[in-house]
C-alpha cells in the first residue's frame, strides 16, 4: 500500500511508520523537516514538506492524521491556544482540501483526535455515545473531528481515534514519569482519584491496522484499554514494577499554579472504556496495567 501520514516523526507515527515499513509499504511523511524524516527512518520514507507539493494525479491508498503541536509543551495563552488549534484543525482542513483534488482519492482516512473530547467527568464511565463537558480540550476535539469528517464528502471512509494515554518505550507519557520514580520521586497527583484512560502502544498500533483492514469500521472510537485505573493506582502500579516507593505526591494547587488552565488535563478525570471496538470484536494485548508497565520499563 501506499500510506501518508502527518506527524509520522512523533511518538505514536514513528512507531507506526516502521511497523508499515516492516511490512513493505511505502510511506510518505508530511514534515517541515525534510532532513528529520530521512534520519529517522533511513532513507526507506518519502518526505513530504508541504501539502501543496501534492499533485491531483498523486494516489494514497491510506492518509493517516496524527500532527499537532504538543499540549503538554506550554501554559495555554490565547496564543499557544490558536497554535494547538491551527496544528491540529487548519491542517486537517488543508489535508482534506487536497484529497479533494486528487483524481483517485484514498480508500481511508484515519484522523486522531483525544479522550479529552469528553471533558472532565469524574466517575461517570464514558463510551463513544457519552455527552461531553464543554470546555478546551473538548472543542479542540470536536473541531478537529468535524474537520476530518468533511473528507466523506468525497467518499473517502473516516475513523477517528479518541486516544487514551498512550505508553510505550521512549515518549509519551512515561517519559516524564519514568526518572522521577526511578529516583523514589514519584507520587499520586492531587487527591489521586481522577481515573487514567490509557493504552499500550502496541494495541494502539493494531488499532490502525484493524481500521485499515475492516472496511466496516468508520466515525468515533476510544482508543483505550477496557481498564482504566485511578491515578492513585497507576503511581503505585508503576512503583511496585520500579521496586521503587511512590511516597511523594503532588497538590493540585501546585499544579494548578504552575501549569494553570492546563492543569485540567492531569487532575481532570476521564473513565473511558472502548465500546465500539470491544463490539467490533478487538482483543486487546495489554488488558493488564502491571503487564503493560512491565513491558515497556524492564
Amino acid at each position: 500500500m501506499k500510506i501518508l501520514i502527518t506527524g509520522g516523526t512523533g511518538f505514536i507515527g514513528s512507531a507506526l511508520t516502521r511497523k508499515f515499513l516492516e511490512q513493505g509499504h511505502h510511506v510518505t511523511i508530511l514534515s517541515r523537516s525534510r532532513e528529520k524524516v530521512t534520519t529517522l527512518f533511513a532513507g526507506k520514507v518519502t518526505p513530504l514538506t508541504d501539502l501543496g507539493q501534492l499533485s491531483a494525479r498523486e494516489t494514497f491508498d491510506v492518509v493517516i492524521n496524527l500532527a499537532g503541536a504538543p499540549i503538554f509543551a506550554q501554559r495555554w495563552s490565547e496564543r499557544r491556544k490558536k497554535t494547538l488549534r491551527d496544528s491540529r484543525i487548519a491542517l486537517t482542513e488543508k489535508l482534506v482540501n487536497a484529497i479533494a483534488v486528487m483524481e483517485q482519492k484514498p480508500q481511508l482516512l484515519i484522523s486522531s483526535s483525544a479522550i479529552g473530547y469528553y471533558g472532565d467527568q469524574g466517575d461517570e464511565i464514558l463510551t463513544e455515545e457519552s455527552n461531553s463537558v464543554d470546555d478546551f480540550p473538548h472543542r479542540l476535539c470536536a473541531d478537529w473531528e468535524r474537520a476530518a469528517l468533511q473528507a466523506e464528502q468525497h467518499s473517502v471512509r473516516v475513523c477517528l481515534i479518541r486516544t487514551g494515554l498512550v505508553l510505550g518505550p521512549g515518549g509519551g507519557l512515561l517519559k516524564q514519569m519514568l526518572l522521577p520514580f526511578k529516583l523514589g520521586l514519584g507520587g499520586r497527583i492531587g487527591n489521586g482519584k481522577q481515573w487514567m484512560s490509557w493504552i499500550h502502544l502496541q494495541d494502539w498500533l493494531s488499532i490502525a491496522e484493524t481500521m485499515i483492514d475492516d472496511p466496516t469500521m468508520q466515525g468515533a472510537y476510544n482508543a483505550t484499554a477496557p481498564t482504566p485505573v485511578t491515578n492513585r493506582q497507576f503511581t503505585e502500579t508503576l512503583a511496585k514494577v520500579l521496586k521503587r516507593p511512590a511516597c511523594l505526591p503532588i497538590p493540585a494547587f501546585a499544579l494548578e499554579t504552575l501549569l494553570g488552565e492546563m492543569s485540567g488535563l492531569v487532575l481532570g478525570s476521564q473513565r473511558v472504556l472502548p465500546d465500539r471496538l470491544l463490539k467490533q470484536g478487538f482483543r486487546f494485548a495489554y488488558t493488564d496495567l502491571t503487564s503493560a508497565l512491565t513491558d515497556i520499563v524492564h
